[in-house]
């Protein structure tokens, strides 16, 4: 068997989706700034919902570690790049 190909991914609907998913990040990131001025964590944890305070949790965690991934890719190619220049 011969090496796998990489398949080139549409980067017209790529770019189409990330500027939908920072308008969405965007919306989440402004609700949660209008919840944090107005409710102290404390009051959060305590009056919240246990299931629903988990979820947003869950989804906040799934967010931040894929664009960690994306920086450690964005990262090491900017090194290679450096390193070639």
């Amino acid at each position: 068997m011969g090496a796998a190909v990489k398949k080139q991914p549409d980067v017209t609907r790529l770019m189409a989706d990330l500027a939908g998913a920072k308008v969405e990040l965007l919306s989440a990131q402004c609700a949660t700034d209008r919840i944090r001025m107005r409710y102290s964590a404390t009051d959060i944890a305590t009056f919240g919902e246990p299931q629903t305070l988990q979820r947003l949790i869950a989804s906040a965690v799934a967010v931040h570690e894929f664009f960690c991934q994306v920086r450690a890719q964005l990262e090491q190619r900017e090194s290679q790049s450096t390193d070639q220049g």
